[in-house]
């Protein structure tokens, strides 16, 4: 059985092992991107105190869209104290993603932000589809996610020892040794001790690359119905209460200032056709992005809307499945444990992206080898009965 297992492992090594170790390395380099972009990109800071009343999302998506002529403002997010506030710019056809970075006290202008010359932003394409098109690298991203989860399991079982007096070499790596050992000990030792963490890593990614997974493990935690986000609709022949669809953005953002006086980020959505509903979230945890509540309001009559699913209502009132897939994200970068869940993210995933090498190191060794016995027997033989 074992054998038939280690040709599975390396089988499937061979064919991801190109994939995982770029899935990995572009994991580890996101893992500190929050803490980066704070050195690297000071237009998300606004210099001096806080002065006066924030601007209305009408006021900033205004001055936002002088930045952009011809382009509509999608929304504004609100952000913490000190940092800009960030008008959102996207569209599928033609496909367009900007941002706007400017106070939200003064509506002075910082950057003009465009995913296409963004570092992260080019990381983060390599992560979900490794540069392909997306309905392509989607699912090739997540098959090699699948077969690396699987090949951890095969990889345990292959680790496992036999006796107490093998376990003793399974768990320390034996630095004295020739490389070809201290490769086969960083192969099974280090993969050993990531394995845990990569199993989080393989899972929480296969969410995102498979919706049949996805809904699988929102169904199977309780999650009732789609776990697909959706936009509710407005009731589009009710009698507006106000005259332009801006409007009724600044009357919910006020309604929301009054519920939640403090937050970490508020974010409300602009719609531009008459079905769309104002969407908001309100996040109370920086850095992360699941202590969030979400709220819909009806843009013709501002009423808010029920909806279902993962992302709706509040935080507090999430049964498990809405706050396993709220926690699916920051889960996945260690974020949700702070500072130290995202160093241990980044180690794992430093180690995960090794494993290929020196797994491959080591199918490469014991083909280049010739067999002990092999070579004995040809020692013994005479030069004529050799050349036979």
């Amino acid at each position: 059985m074992k054998k038939l297992i280690g040709k599975v492992h390396l089988c499937l090594g061979l064919v991801s092992g190109i994939m995982v170790v770029v899935i990995s390395i572009t994991g580890c380099i996101l893992a500190f991107e929050q803490e980066i972009k704070n050195v690297i990109q000071p237009y998300m800071f606004y210099d001096g105190a806080i002065d006066g009343k924030l601007l209305p999302p009408s006021t900033l998506a205004a001055i936002a869209e002088k930045e952009l002529p011809g382009k509509k403002a999608n929304g504004v997010l609100y952000d913490a104290p000190g940092r800009n506030a960030q008008v959102g710019f996207y569209n599928l056809d033609p496909e367009y993603y900007y941002v706007v970075y400017l106070n939200p006290f003064t509506g002075k202008v910082s950057k003009v932000w465009n995913e296409d010359g963004d570092f992260f932003h080019f990381i983060l394409h390599g992560h979900y589809y490794l540069w392909l098109p997306e309905t392509i690298g989607q699912t090739v991203v997540a098959s090699a996610t699948l077969i690396f989860f699987v090949m951890m399991i095969s990889g345990l079982v292959l680790w496992w020892p036999k006796n107490k007096s093998a376990a003793k070499q399974r768990f320390s790596i034996k630095w004295n040794a020739a490389w070809r050992r201290k490769n086969y000990d960083l192969h099974n030792v280090l993969g050993f001790y990531a394995m845990s963490v990569g199993i989080v890593l393989a899972l929480t990614g296969l969410v995102w690359g498979f919706q049949w997974f996805s809904q699988a493990v929102y169904t199977a935690t309780g999650g009732e119905g789609s776990d697909v986000y959706y936009n509710p609709t407005s009731d589009t022949i009710a009698v507006s209460v106000v005259s332009q669809p801006i409007q009724a953005v600044d009357r919910a953002w006020l309604s929301l200032q009054k519920e939640y006086p403090t937050y970490s980020s508020l974010n409300i959505s602009i719609p531009h056709l008459r079905s769309e509903s104002i969407f908001s979230y309100v996040n109370f945890r920086a850095g992360t992005y699941y202590k969030v509540d979400y709220t819909y309001f009806d843009q013709h009559t501002l009423k808010p809307i029920h909806a279902t699913g993962p992302y709706s209502g509040k935080y507090s009132e999430a049964n498990l499945a809405q706050t396993l897939r709220r926690m699916n994200y920051d889960i996945h970068t260690g974020a949700i444990w702070g500072l130290p869940g995202k160093i241990l993210m980044f180690c794992a995933s430093l180690i995960c992206a090794s494993l290929p090498i020196t797994g491959f190191m080591i199918w490469w060794g014991r083909r280049k080898k010739t067999p002990k016995k092999a070579r004995g027997s040809l020692k013994n033989l005479k030069p004529d009965l050799i050349a036979r």
